[in-house]
């Protein structure tokens, strides 16, 4: 009894870690103010959880079953945490080199950081409807702080109202939600729920609840037809930011969902599994289609990022109730190649220029930005380059595994349309992906507006890039590995 207790304590360590990191870097920021060392505690905070996490995996520290019936640590919960802490490392990574031109007060960025992982964490492990609810708020929260950072630009401060506002009334959405269901059921807890629904013991109005929760989750998600934020959000948010918010958030919000969807049996209910059909299939459409037309790369990336949702959620209708895995893969190198891509427009990016008496955006998110990039940036190109393609499912990339395996899914679970719509989908992606590649290889511009560093590659966001590309590269040429760790995500 004492060693499950231990062994329960213990899975929250790597949290532990997280939180108390948190807490020094709020007493240095109190004590002095010093970019570097609030940024050198909040990278070696997140090192040592992710130590910590490893020393769970290989059973050095006794981990495992439930926290109060509130949180289940298993291996899909350590799972989507070792991404999430990886993609979080990435962005403080991301973000030292990027604001260090930055005039106002930086540090308080890395504390929301770590507040928003540590929430993200949390969402990993939830197995009950108020834990499900308390971790997302402390995910979203500090988001609405980072998205606005750089407020005296007025995109970035558009972008951090429009999440908060919009945030807020999909929260308002998902608590009516759960309170319809509490209303019906009387539990909170997922498995206690999957009991009722079994026993057909629920009414319309559990349904009604359930629908609401997944229209506030594909808010969440960014997924169609509740993605109207995701544009406008991505492109004002500064480029580290929204690399957060394109893994860390985008990872926690899909396993939390996973482990909802798994655990309570809700997606056995039709009317919710026809909207789930309806979701995935505005996603890859629009998410493709309303890309072509962009000419700005972070908007593009933010719609691509729709229908990559789409893409992921349909191994969850293919697989019933055993696609946790496949959806983890998935994700866990979306994220990766988001912070590629997003990481390459850090590097060309700084928080504001100075032109006359003011400053304006200093963003390279424009296309023409990256005109002939290849020519005078060749490695920085490549990184680029490798991204791309594994976000448009190219052979010998990571992304070209994981879409294989879920439309693989989808025929095995005879979900034909869905094959067809990965097809459709990735037929219309090959075509916006390949004009930024196009444009990256075209004769140089004469005067540059943006560039890297000369020595950029040497700096710890160049290198965290490239570290980044060759992971892509390397499971994407031998996927072995990548598939045995997913194996490992499954929900108990």
């Amino acid at each position: 009894m004492d060693h499950m207790i231990f062994a329960s304590v213990s899975s929250l360590l790597p949290m532990v870690v997280v939180a108390v990191t948190a807490l020094v870097v709020m007493f240095a920021i109190a004590m002095k103010r010093s970019h570097f060392w609030t940024a050198t505690i909040s990278v070696v905070g997140l090192n040592i959880a992710l130590l910590a996490l490893l020393a769970q995996a290989m059973g050095l520290i006794p981990s495992g079953g439930t926290l109060g019936g509130l949180f289940m640590f298993d291996g899909f919960a350590k799972f989507n945490m070792g991404v999430i802490l990886i993609a979080s490392l990435a962005c403080c990574t991301l973000s030292y080199g990027y604001f260090e031109t930055l005039k106002d007060n930086k540090d308080e960025l890395y504390l929301l950081m770590l507040i928003s992982t540590l929430g993200a964490m949390l969402m990993t492990g939830a197995e009950h409807l108020a834990a499900f609810f308390m971790s997302l708020e402390l995910l979203s929260v500090p988001m609405y702080g980072m998205l606005a950072y750089t407020f005296l630009r007025s995109r970035s401060l558009e972008a951090g109202l429009k999440y908060l506002v919009l945030s807020a009334a999909a929260s308002a959405t998902l608590l009516m939600g759960m309170a319809l269901i509490f209303a019906d059921t009387g539990t909170l807890v997922f498995k206690e729920l999957a009991k009722l629904l079994l026993a057909q013991e629920v009414s319309s109005l559990f349904v009604v609840g359930a629908v609401m929760m997944l229209a506030s989750i594909a808010f969440k998600l960014s997924a169609a037809p509740f993605h109207a934020w995701v544009s406008d959000v991505y492109e004002g948010a500064p480029a580290p930011v929204a690399a957060f918010l394109a893994s860390v958030s985008k990872v926690a919000m899909m396993a939390l969902a996973l482990r909802f969807f798994a655990g309570s049996l809700v997606q056995t209910v039709p009317a919710f599994d026809t909207a789930l059909v309806v979701v995935v299939a505005l996603s890859i459409l629009i998410g493709n289609l309303l890309a072509i037309r962009q000419d700005n790369l972070k908007r593009m990336l933010a719609y691509s990022s729709i229908a990559h949702i789409g893409y992921a959620l349909i191994a969850l209708l293919a697989v019933q109730g055993g696609g946790a895995g496949l959806v983890s893969m998935y994700m866990g190198i979306y994220a990766l190649t988001s912070i590629g891509a997003f990481g390459v427009i850090a590097l060309m990016s700084s928080p504001y220029r100075e032109r006359g008496h003011t400053s304006i955006s200093g963003e390279a998110d424009e296309m023409r930005f990256y005109q002939g990039l290849f020519w005078r940036r060749p490695v920085l190109t490549a990184v680029l380059t490798v991204m791309l393609l594994s976000l448009a499912g190219i052979p010998l990339t990571a992304g070209f595994i994981t879409k294989f395996t879920i439309f693989f899914a989808a025929v095995q679970g005879m979900r034909f349309w869905a094959a067809g719509m990965i097809i459709l989908g990735s037929a219309i992606g090959l075509y916006y992906y390949l004009r930024v590649l196009v444009n990256l290889y075209q004769k140089p511009k004469t005067n540059l507006e943006f560039d890297a560093h000369q020595h950029w590659g040497v700096k710890a966001g160049g290198v965290m890039v490239m570290i980044v590309t060759a992971i892509v590269l390397i499971f994407g040429v031998l996927p072995e590995g990548m598939m045995q760790l997913a194996g490992l995500a499954m929900i108990r």
